[in-house]
């Protein structure tokens, strides 16, 4: 597994990373996740995964996920979120966020983004940058490898 640290036993058996990875979607881009996360289930559920409320009943109803879930975002999800961050507690950071609609708790938001940018905790907002990002984890990416994702094209 290409985190590190203490583990804990999972459901399946086998030792589980401490760290979690956090999956958060706004509404209009749950679905999407939902698509992204199916075609990496089999990744995703050798971590401890944590979702905010909304996402993670979703992850947990449609794929059956093991989903440790904190409140919704505008309920203060968003910042427990940022708080495990800041105790060390997250790996990484998928949030699918809307760019298009206006979310009444976007100071939330911007605090969960900067805490993860001053954190140094790698974190996606789209399919293609979770990709990357579940590929190639934090500490693990060569130079090598990383141009071969920059091939000009």
């Amino acid at each position: 597994m290409p985190f590190h640290g203490n583990s804990r036993q999972g459901s399946e058996g086998h030792a589980k990373p401490a760290k979690a990875i956090a999956l958060i979607a706004h509404d209009a881009k749950k679905a999407e996740l939902v698509e992204w996360i199916e075609r990496h289930q089999q990744t995703l559920r050798r971590y401890r995964l944590v979702a905010t409320r909304g996402t993670g009943a979703l992850l947990a109803a449609e794929l059956s996920l093991e989903v440790t879930c904190v409140e919704s975002g505008p309920q203060g999800g968003d910042q427990q979120i940022g708080a495990m961050i800041v105790e060390g507690k997250i790996a990484m950071v998928i949030f699918f966020t809307d760019p298009l609609t206006a979310q009444a708790h976007s100071s939330d938001v911007e605090a969960l983004l900067r805490l993860a940018v001053v954190h140094n905790v790698p974190m996606a907002q789209n399919p293609s940058s979770a990709d990357l990002l579940l590929r190639e984890p934090a500490g693990q990416v060569r130079p090598a490898a990383a141009s071969a994702h920059w091939d000009g094209r």
